[in-house]
């Protein structure tokens, strides 16, 4: 559904995005991720059409991404900028009603309803823009990137400014949406947002430098790891190392270990500690923080050893 090779957007000497290469599939959330000014508004302007790359190439929606065809582009994305944007001196459905028109959308009267209601709007359908607080604008500009029903989602922190019931509601939706085979690419520094919710994530950096499922990514950087919490852990380190384990972590409640194929070597394992007459109480699979993912794949590119 979103497919590019080596999209590229200079400014003047500056290279804000350079040899962007990914293709995103129908039904599935990518989590754009990356430090301010690392090129993510960049390249979801350039996806929407908005933007022309200065080199590389792209299809949105099976629509090329070539000046000719950058409306055609815009009638399959839904956009929404970190910056509501609305017309302040206009009332809620006004607001929307223009967007509805804009886009061409059939019967706008009943379109500009049914996203009033999805987003619990209806009673602030008539109060002016500049009324509302900065989560209500983020919640019409939400229905107004919808409006059209467009099979791409661009969404550049969609839950900014949200307070957690709403955010909640937004990330429903998105999955919602998702599960209707709508492609979605979201840009956020809310990593916890991206777990919840992102089929797989990039870290950009001008270019990207990773790019898979979050547990994948962990696996790559950390291993799998794995934590056994005993009775009473004393004397049983010799026991674990003679059955292999690696990266043996002494802990007060037991110990926490390296492992390359947990799904045998767990049960391996227990048996082992079971038959030296440990008592043990729990098992369980430990992951690296999302954010530690993040910093440390930052961290590598700078040191020049990103993917």
């Amino acid at each position: 559904m979103i497919e590019t090779s080596r999209l590229t957007r200079r400014f003047d000497d500056r290279v804000a995005v350079e040899d962007l290469s990914l293709r995103v599939e129908p039904g599935e959330i990518f989590g754009l991720l990356g430090p301010n000014g690392a090129g993510k508004t960049t390249t979801l302007r350039m996806l929407a059409g908005l933007l022309a790359p200065s080199s590389g190439s792209a299809t949105v929606a099976g629509i090329p991404l070539q000046p000719r065809r950058m409306d055609d582009v815009r009638t399959r994305v839904g956009l929404l900028t970190e910056a509501p944007g609305l017309w302040d001196r206009l009332t809620v459905r006004m607001n929307l009603s223009v967007y509805a028109r804009l886009y061409g959308v059939p019967q706008p009267g009943r379109a500009v309803a049914r996203v009033l209601d999805t987003f619990g709007l209806t009673d602030r359908a008539d109060s002016l823009a500049a009324q509302l607080s900065k989560g209500m604008k983020q919640k019409v500009a939400i229905a107004r990137a919808l409006m059209h029903d467009p099979p791409v989602l661009l969404l550049d922190e969609p839950t900014s400014g949200l307070d957690p019931q709403t955010a909640r509601l937004v990330r429903d939706l998105v999955l919602g949406l998702r599960d209707a085979g709508h492609t979605i690419v979201i840009s956020t520094h809310n990593l916890d947002e991206a777990e919840r919710v992102a089929t797989r994530i990039g870290v950009l950096q001008r270019r990207l430098i990773a790019v898979d499922t979050p547990n994948a990514l962990r696996s790559r950087l950390f291993g799998q790891r794995v934590r056994f919490v005993l009775a009473d852990a004393q004397n049983l380190a010799p026991i674990v190392l003679r059955a292999g384990a690696r990266d043996l972590q002494m802990t007060e409640d037991g110990f926490s270990i390296a492992m390359d194929h947990p799904a045998c070597d767990v049960p391996c394992l227990i048996r082992t500690l079971v038959e030296a007459g440990a008592e043990l109480r729990a098992v369980i699979p430990e992951q690296a923080p999302l954010e530690d993912v993040y910093l440390t794949l930052l961290e590598q590119d700078e040191n020049g050893g990103g993917e």
